[in-house]
């Protein structure tokens, strides 16, 4: 294997949050058996789906990112908050946190 495929390859298995969210804390969690990287913020959350799903897998996703989101950060995903910058993406979303205990 080349040193650029390596790299290349490595570098895909990463998540990483949005330029805003750089410094946001991060947690990694499980949920129906997909792979799930959550970044905090504030009062936001972005949470990336790891490895591929067919069109027909990634109907539960969204309720699965909110769980993913609620576990990682302990606040509760305000409902309808989820943004996502293709509509109906299932890779990567943006959700709006209420952490007040």
């Amino acid at each position: 294997m080349s040193k650029g495929f390596a790299l290349l390859f490595f570098l895909s298995a990463c998540a990483s949050p949005a330029p805003d969210m750089f410094g946001a804390g991060r947690a990694e969690v499980t949920r129906g058996g997909i792979e799930f990287v959550v970044f905090h913020k504030g009062s936001e959350a972005e949470v990336v789906r790891m490895g591929y799903l067919t069109r027909a897998e990634r109907a539960p996703v969204p309720r699965m990112m909110v769980e993913a989101a609620e576990a990682a950060t302990g606040c509760r995903v305000i409902p309808n908050s989820m943004v996502t910058k293709i509509p109906g993406d299932t890779g990567v979303a943006r959700f709006s946190l209420d952490c007040r205990t």
